[in-house]
């Protein structure tokens, strides 16, 4: 990988210690200790992993990266998606307000990734530091979902990706009831649906392209012929998928300023004298 950002050459190691990139107050939710470890077993689960490599796969086929591009992963968490970047010949750089979660990331990849402590609202980057962005399932958790993506805007100069647990899907009623009787971690999470998420989009940008498609339409994305229909182009076009994916093509915007102009007015023929 040749091309680095500042971002990324300056890069962090060891969460626990080392000095971490602290912005402001907290904003949403930050995982705890239980929480990370009951994420991870929940990724580790076979059958959640069929579910994740569906995502995945959406996400990768929806973004197209090139070899060698950039990516920063907003909500890193425990770095479900980070593999299948780096199997791309990414550059990925993580970014997570909660330690716990970037002290598992760092032990499972190390220094293939670069990790930074921080929160969505407020990105420790310049302007265009990355070619994509892509929040994978935490855009749930911030605080400020608008100003959340209009940083990954700022920061990202190709492509952003956002994947979320779909409002509309049966499982994401599913959890809202679960939350009404019992505590889960997703009483913290505000779902989204495609309606929403668009016109948070247009709300920032304007008419810039979008594209969207979902995944786990069934509850269990097991067997070769349930595969084969949730890879179909047609089936995800169903926008009542679990996790919804949508890419937001970004267009170019320059900062202008205006500059004064000297010009001393020459005098007209005939003109009354002042």
């Amino acid at each position: 990988m040749e091309r680095k950002t500042d971002a990324q050459t300056n890069g962090l190691g060891p969460v626990s210690d080392r000095l971490t990139i602290e912005c402001g107050l907290a904003m949403g939710y930050v995982f705890d200790f239980h929480d990370a470890k009951a994420y991870e077993r929940w990724c580790e689960n076979r059958r959640n992993r069929l579910a994740a490599e569906l995502e995945s796969r959406l996400m990768l086929d929806m973004l197209k990266p090139a070899s060698n591009e950039t990516v920063l992963d907003i909500g890193c968490g425990v770095g479900s998606i980070l593999q299948p970047l780096l199997d791309q010949d990414l550059s990925v750089t993580g970014i997570d307000p909660s330690p716990y979660m970037l002290d598992i990331v760092y032990g499972r990849f190390e220094n293939q990734v670069d990790l930074y402590r921080g929160y969505a609202e407020e990105l420790p980057f310049d302007d265009n530091s990355f070619n994509h962005a892509c929040f994978f399932t935490s855009l749930e958790f911030v605080e400020d979902p608008k100003k959340a993506l209009s940083e990954a805007f700022r920061v990202a100069k190709d492509k952003v990706f956002l994947g979320v647990l779909n409002r509309y899907a049966l499982k994401g009623v599913q959890r809202r009831v679960v939350g009404v009787f019992t505590q889960t971690i997703y009483n913290r999470a505000q779902f989204y649906s495609i309606w929403e998420l668009k016109r948070m989009v247009r709300a920032l940008l304007g008419d810039v392209p979008i594209r969207w498609r979902t995944v786990c339409l069934f509850p269990r994305p097991e067997g070769p012929i349930v595969s084969s229909i949730e890879r179909s182009a047609l089936v995800q076009r169903c926008p009542f998928g679990t996790f919804a994916g949508m890419v937001v093509t970004l267009v170019p915007r320059f900062r202008t300023r205006p500059l004064a102009l000297r010009y001393q007015a020459k005098p007209s023929p005939g003109a009354l004298p002042t």
